[in-house]
């Protein structure tokens, strides 16, 4: 456990954990990420879970927990969507 302590002038010392990277903490092999953009619930359509299957993969490829929209319209561009004039 990493515990360190913070003080502030005037004040007694707090202490916090640091939880991030505990020991056997480390989520194993072959399991996704819990950030992902889809969720438990079915797509109505195909399109929809294609899409949310191509944000969950360039999330999890650029290690982004969010992604801005200019993010966004890449994943979109990519799959091959292109506004019609």
């Amino acid at each position: 456990m990493n515990v360190s302590a913070l003080q502030q002038p005037g004040q007694s010392a707090q202490t916090f954990e640091d939880r991030r990277n505990k020991a056997g903490d480390a989520r194993p092999e072959g399991l996704p990420d819990r950030r992902q953009f889809r969720d438990a619930r079915n797509y109505s359509s195909p399109g929809a879970a294609e899409l949310g299957d191509a944000i969950d993969k360039y999330k999890a490829d650029h290690r982004r927990r969010f992604i801005t929209w200019d993010e966004l319209y890449d994943v979109i561009t990519n799959l091959g969507y292109e506004k019609k004039l």
